[in-house]
């Protein structure tokens, strides 16, 4: 019996976790900010067409068999496609994360431009970053929520006519924040394998790289314990973020360090749209009444 009885309680705390119904208050406010990078990011690509598809792109048919030889990477931009197609592309994959942004036809927009974007990210693989990995994360994951039920069109045009609490919205939250978790660990793994996080170096070779430097930050160099301090809390916060992030005693100086972090990232190290989106992503583990202040048309919802 009591064996039971913990594997009851078990699936009861699994179920209340992923499934228990949640404001999508938090997630709208998600939805607006990837949304409107996933609209950058398509005009970025749309107005230099010509590097980034048909023939005579950088990436060519022959790479681009070679790059997905052996992985399931497929997409209808498989370098043989014409300029034509490749501007309809780009401009229904702008004009879907617009929609999604302002949340009009949100079931519909999300999705879509979470798909158009996928393709477009298959056929430029070589020329990713991180960007357009936390914006295809984050957009695959409110496609499953219910984020267009708050701060949206579809609500304002009286489209939504049932805007309560689901389980598609803690979903998606948990699908965000689970996400989130491993990037970091295994951030925080990867640089632990290099001895400059060990001798506490690293932020200074940041600092002193002026590939990103965006604002001169090489006086670190003056003060090297301020720099290995920096090093070390920054290692020790990224590998300790999963474990430390979901109590709530902990939560707040988790996020307080990971928003300063990725501050620090937009502004010094030139990185401005990576940073403010990892600042976006950490939204997800704050409770919806944080957003919920600002709706007046919602009275109710919870965030567990």
């Amino acid at each position: 019996m009591q064996l039971f009885r913990i594997i009851k309680n078990a699936c009861g705390a699994f179920e209340s976790f992923f499934f228990a119904p949640s404001s999508p208050n938090m997630l709208a406010l998600i939805r607006i900010a990837t949304g409107a990078m996933l609209a950058y990011i398509h005009l970025v690509w749309l107005m230099d067409l010509k590097s980034f598809f048909g023939p005579d792109a950088l990436i060519n048919t022959e790479v681009l068999e070679l790059l997905h030889s052996g992985r399931w990477k497929w997409t209808y931009l498989n370098g043989n496609e014409s300029l034509l197609l490749a501007t309809f592309h780009e401009i229904a994959a702008m004009s879907c994360s617009v929609a999604m942004a302002l949340g009009i036809l949100t079931r519909f927009a999300t999705p879509s431009a979470w798909f158009l974007t996928l393709m477009t990210t298959h056929r430029l693989t070589p020329m990713l970053f991180g960007l357009d990995q936390i914006v295809l994360m984050l957009s695959l994951a409110l496609s499953v929520s219910r984020c267009g039920d708050a701060w949206s069109l579809d609500r304002k045009l009286g489209w939504i006519t049932d805007p309560s609490d689901s389980w598609r919205n803690t979903v998606a939250t948990r699908l965000i924040q689970i996400h989130l978790c491993v990037i970091y660990f295994f951030g925080g793994l990867g640089k632990a394998r290099g001895w400059m996080w060990w001798d506490g170096s690293a932020m200074w070779f940041s600092a002193a790289s002026f590939e990103y430097q965006s604002l001169d930050l090489t006086w670190i160099g003056r003060y090297p314990l301020l720099g290995s301090i920096l090093t070390h809390a920054t290692l020790l916060w990224e590998l300790s973020y999963a474990a430390l992030v979901w109590p709530k005693t902990t939560r707040p100086v988790v996020l307080f360090v990971a928003m300063l972090v990725h501050a620090g990232i937009a502004l010094f190290l030139g990185m401005i749209t990576f940073g403010t989106m990892m600042m976006v992503a950490n939204l997800a583990f704050l409770p919806a009444r944080f957003a919920e202040r600002f709706d007046p048309s919602r009275t109710h919802g919870h965030q567990h």
